[in-house]
């Protein structure tokens, strides 16, 4: 069937409609529904076996889900990643109809320079989302934290900060370095800047003596201060040397919003100060904000690296924005997630600590929102995504250790080990209380569901497809002297990978608006690249499962009018990245631990996510024998809860759930 004729115009009334009676209903259908969805949550019967923890009582909330409903694996689509997913679990379609073909993408008529559409927008859909249709079906609903959700497009619900949607503030949270060399910004790159694209997520600051401090404490060494600059406000760190031995031991900082007041005096590392309400600004907005800053490292010498959290929650991340202050005053500043992507907490050991206490304060903020919107607001439908599984996950410092497919895994021992999955076992559980708090207050008819959009796997070696195209003359650029940053020659270029998984190629160079290809020399141009991608080995492996023109882009149900020349798929372990270098590199070895780009993953079952359901109409203590696909919990839900399935809708019915 063509995908064209069904998107768009398509009559969605009958998705508003109860579905016609059957004579095997035994009861009821559904009335609400509690949709938890935490990003990059594996499940997989090998390693992250979530079931078989959740047995053992680790989970005990996910335990009393598996015996009162049915409990699986689902999987994600190509090109497997966050955006996509939710817009595929959102919408019950692949992307071919939905439209969501990767995050940042790129359209005919627009230059390459930056993303002519970002997946993470609401607007980036092509079909309507879950959360409209169960409005329009007069349900109360609301959406917290869900990519694709901002700007908002419920009437008449709640919508609270769908990330990166380019709608309301974005405070960042920053890291602050030391300045010590000229060349530090240089090495860092892009590797600082949101998506390597945007805001700086780690910032530079010169250390000076310090000045203009009034009641500091004694310094044994001459003081020193660092001024911690965003979005408006200062934080001023002075550094001071608390050791009477003769020596430059520099082993404390003073925090403070003015050099009086004092803000918070930290000695170790990993230590958090309180909230502090500040005025903000973004852009030319100002708000009422709050911060909180963590001593990340402290060395004796006088270097240091702070972290600097800003509250995510005001009037510009709120719809209906008067619910804002009520929410603050009930649940307190939002921790969104932990890190950022990509990650800042990977540079020095004394980061883990730093990112495991912020992703514990984002489970419990989450958790404390959940509780707040069925006490106070009663929703019908509650969507809810929480990033922090994914950036645990991916980071540097646990998934390399636990999974045996890492090159790392034999690198640490059994004891720390077990350490390892201690914490990792802490965010499974604060998902496990989370689903706690909704079955205590959603209702007995109500579903229960818990699932991800997608696992993440372990990396073996980071794949540099541009540094290829610029071996072989088809890729200019130069690196900028200052920040590293590479600036591409678009005129003399002719191929390019962006994110996640497309080649752009033009043989008369890629500046200007860019509009595929056609004719002889773009199809010769096209065959070699193929062949230099799928000809690429690392000791001995194949890097590339398949590298498809945009013609088949059908094969991986993404949609052809959003894609570049050329799709990547890869095989498990090496992950795709933009970036470039000056050696020109083609392999790299990674920070992070883990990845889920540009995958087909219907056979790699660290991709998989858990799907587990409880509520009305469903089988209770029934294991799902076959994984499911994301497109199909849509459809299944609707199924559960009386209402027909859109036409729209690609996925099926999971039938076997449905108690007769």
């Amino acid at each position: 069937m063509n995908p064209v004729l069904l998107l768009g115009g398509l009559a969605l009334a009958g998705a508003l409609l109860p579905a016609q009676a059957s004579g095997a209903e035994s009861s009821p259908p559904a009335k609400k529904l509690y949709w938890f969805i935490p990003d990059g949550t594996r499940a997989d019967p090998k390693v992250f076996d979530v079931f078989r923890f959740a047995r053992e009582g680790r989970y005990p909330n996910i335990k009393k889900m598996m015996e009162q409903g049915s409990y699986g694996y689902t999987i994600p689509t190509y090109p497997s990643h966050t955006p996509t997913n939710f817009a595929t679990l959102m919408t019950g379609a692949y992307p071919e109809r939905h439209g969501v073909a990767d995050g940042p993408m790129h359209i005919e008529g627009y230059p390459l320079e930056k993303p002519s559409l970002m997946g993470f927008r609401s607007s980036a859909k092509k079909l309507k989302p879950v959360w409209s249709l169960f409005e329009e079906a007069g349900k109360k609903v609301a959406v917290v934290s869900v990519p694709g959700s901002t700007p908002p497009e419920l009437q008449e619900g709640i919508t609270l900060r769908g990330r990166w949607g380019k709608w309301g503030s974005d405070f960042f949270a920053v890291n602050f370095e030391s300045l010590t060399d000229a060349k530090q910004r240089y090495r860092e790159g892009r590797g600082v800047r949101l998506f390597y694209l945007g805001e700086e997520l780690t910032k530079f600051a010169p250390v000076a003596p310090a000045a203009g401090w009034t009641g500091a404490p004694r310094s044994y060494s001459p003081p020193l201060e660092m001024a911690l600059e965003g979005y408006g406000a200062a934080v001023f760190a002075y550094l001071f040397d608390t050791t009477d031995d003769g020596k430059t031991n520099y082993s404390a900082v003073r925090l403070s919003l003015d050099k009086k007041t004092l803000l918070e005096d930290l000695r170790t590392p990993g230590a958090w100060t309180a909230w502090k309400p500040v005025p903000l600004k973004w852009g030319d907005i100002a708000i009422a904000g709050s911060l909180k800053a963590c001593l990340i490292k402290l060395d004796p010498a006088g270097t240091a690296k702070f972290r600097v959290y800003y509250d995510l929650l005001n009037r510009t991340t709120v719809q209906p924005p008067e619910l804002a202050d009520a929410i603050h005053e009930a649940v307190g500043p939002m921790v969104d997630f932990v890190d950022n992507w990509p990650a800042q907490l990977d540079r020095v050991i004394e980061e883990k600590a730093v990112f495991f206490s912020e992703a514990m304060m984002s489970l419990d903020w989450h958790r404390r929102i959940v509780r707040y919107l069925y006490e106070k607001q009663r929703p019908d439908v509650l969507i809810h995504d929480v990033y922090t599984p994914n950036q645990m996950l991916e980071s540097r410092w646990w998934l390399r250790y636990l999974d045996p497919d890492s090159p790392d895994y034999g690198s640490v021992g059994e004891d720390e080990r077990a350490r390892l999955w201690e914490e990792m076992h802490a965010l499974y559980k604060g998902l496990d209380d989370i689903l706690g708090e909704a079955m205590a207050r959603a209702g007995s008819d109500s579903l229960i569901v818990f699932t991800s959009d997608h696992g993440v796997i372990p990396i073996k070696r980071l794949v540099l497809p541009n540094d290829l195209f610029a071996r072989e003359g088809l890729l200019k650029f130069r690196m900028d002297a200052k920040t590293g940053e590479p600036i591409v020659d678009w005129a003399n270029t002719q191929a390019i990978h962006l994110k996640m998984h497309g080649i752009y190629l033009r043989p008369d160079g890629l500046a200007g608006n860019w509009k595929r290809g056609s004719g002889p020399e773009y199809e010769a141009l096209r065959r070699k690249v193929r062949s230099l991608l799928l000809g690429l080995e690392y000791e001995g492996e194949k890097v590339f499962r398949d590298v498809l023109p945009w013609e088949e882009a059908a094969k991986l149900r993404e949609p052809a009018d959003r894609v570049g020349d050329l799709l990547l798929v890869m095989r498990p372990g090496f992950h795709l990245t933009e970036e470039m270098s000056e050696d020109l590199a083609l392999f790299r070895a990674p920070v992070g631990s883990g990845y889920k780009q540009a995958l087909v993953a219907d056979d790699i079952p660290g991709m998989w996510a858990p799907f587990v359901i409880m509520g009305p109409g469903v089988k209770k203590g029934f294991r799902i024998p076959d994984p499911i696909h994301n497109a199909d919990q849509a459809p299944t839900l609707f199924r559960l809860m009386g209402l027909a399935v859109p036409d729209t809708m690609q996925g099926r019915v999971v039938a076997e759930i449905i108690a007769p």
